[in-house]
C-alpha cells in the first residue's frame, strides 16, 4: 500500500495522524467528546482493517474498506466512510499528504430513516404514569416529571438535558440558553408546564450542586436518563423499545409541527445547522396537510361547493 504521499507521511504512525486529526476537531471545530470519540473508534477501525497503514493507504486501499465492513448497518458504513473521508481531507490540507485518495470513496444509497413516533396520548400516559408516582410518594417522581416535561415541551438532546445548570430555567425565563453539539448556543422556549416542573424539581433539589439534575459530584448520566425513561414507558403500557429520551424529542418536534408549527422556528429550537434535518419532520402529518389543502385552497372541496352553479 504506497499511494501518492509527501515525505513527511513515511514518519508518522496511523495513531499520530489520528491524534492530530481529533486535535484539530477538538480545537478548531468545537467538536463535542461523544463526537471525538465517534471519530477515534471509525478511524481506528479503519487503520485496523488496513493493518495499521491508514494514513499511507491508496485509493484501491479505502475502495476495500466497504466490503471489509459489509456487515454493519448502512448508517454505520455512511458514518465510518465519512470519517475517513474527513480524515483524508485534513491531511492534504494539513500538508501531510500530497493527495487526497478518500475524494471519490462514496457511502451507499440509502434513504433518511424516519424518525420513531409516539401519539399524543401515549405521551400522556407517561406524563399521567409520573403524575401517579408522584401521588404515590415514590422516589424521583419529581425529578421524573421535571426531565418528561423538558425533553416533550423543549425538545432537548439528552446530553443538553442531564447537564443543564441549575440557573438555567427560572420563573423569569421562559428560555433557556443551550450550549448544544459543537459548543453553539441557542436559545430554546420553556413551556409553562415544563418550566412548573423543574421549578418545583430546583426547589426540592440539593442547592450545592451547579446542575438541574445532580448525581455525585457531576450530573445525571444519559445512560441513567435512558433508564429513566424507559421504566416509566413499561410502566405506562408503552413498549421500551419504542421510547427513548430521543424518540421524546422528536414527538416534541413533529407534534408541534402537526399544530401549525414554521419549519424555520423548529430547526431553531432544535438546533439543526441544517434545515434538511428538519424537514423529515414533515412527514408525519400528511393527512392535516390534506385537510388544509380542502379548506384553504381556492380549488379545495370545501370552496368548491360555495361557488358552484
Amino acid at each position: 500500500m504506497t499511494g501518492d504521499r509527501s515525505p513527511t507521511t513515511a514518519d508518522r504512525s496511523d495513531a499520530e495522524t489520528i491524534g492530530l486529526f481529533l486535535d484539530m476537531m477538538q480545537a478548531e471545530r468545537g467538536a463535542a467528546a461523544n463526537t471525538i470519540a465517534a471519530y477515534r473508534r471509525d478511524l481506528e477501525q479503519a487503520s485496523a482493517a488496513l493493518g495499521g497503514t491508514l494514513s499511507h493507504a491508496s485509493e484501491a486501499d479505502l475502495e476495500a474498506l466497504p466490503r471489509q465492513w459489509a456487515d454493519i448497518r448502512p448508517s454505520s458504513l455512511s458514518r465510518k466512510l465519512s470519517a475517513v473521508r474527513r480524515f483524508f481531507t485534513f491531511l492534504q490540507a494539513d500538508g501531510v499528504r500530497s493527495d487526497n485518495p478518500a475524494s471519490q470513496i462514496r457511502s451507499p444509497a440509502r434513504g433518511r430513516p424516519l424518525p420513531k413516533l409516539l401519539a399524543p396520548a401515549e405521551v400522556e400516559a407517561l406524563l399521567e404514569t409520573v403524575e401517579a408516582r408522584m401521588a404515590a410518594g415514590r422516589r424521583g417522581a419529581l425529578r421524573d416529571r421535571a426531565l418528561i416535561e423538558l425533553l416533550y415541551g423543549s425538545g432537548l438532546r439528552a446530553s443538553e438535558l442531564v447537564s443543564l445548570p441549575r440557573s438555567a430555567i427560572g420563573a423569569d425565563k421562559p428560555f433557556a440558553v443551550l450550549k448544544g453539539k459543537g459548543g453553539k448556543e441557542r436559545l430554546v422556549p420553556i413551556g409553562s408546564r415544563a418550566s412548573e416542573a423543574a421549578l418545583a424539581w430546583t426547589a426540592a433539589s440539593s442547592a450545592e450542586s451547579p446542575y438541574l439534575f445532580p448525581s455525585g459530584r457531576s450530573h445525571l448520566t444519559r445512560v441513567r436518563l435512558f433508564q429513566i425513561v424507559k421504566a416509566l414507558a413499561a410502566e405506562a403500557g408503552i413498549d421500551p423499545v419504542r421510547v427513548s429520551p430521543h424518540v421524546l424529542r422528536h414527538a416534541f418536534a413533529t407534534h408541534l409541527l402537526a399544530g401549525g408549527a414554521d419549519l424555520r422556528a423548529l430547526q431553531a429550537m432544535l438546533g439543526h445547522a441544517d434545515i434538511s434535518t428538519t424537514q423529515i419532520y414533515t412527514h408525519v402529518d400528511t393527512a392535516a396537510l390534506v385537510t388544509l389543502v380542502n379548506e384553504r385552497h381556492p380549488l379545495g372541496r370545501g370552496r368548491r361547493t360555495a361557488g358552484a352553479d
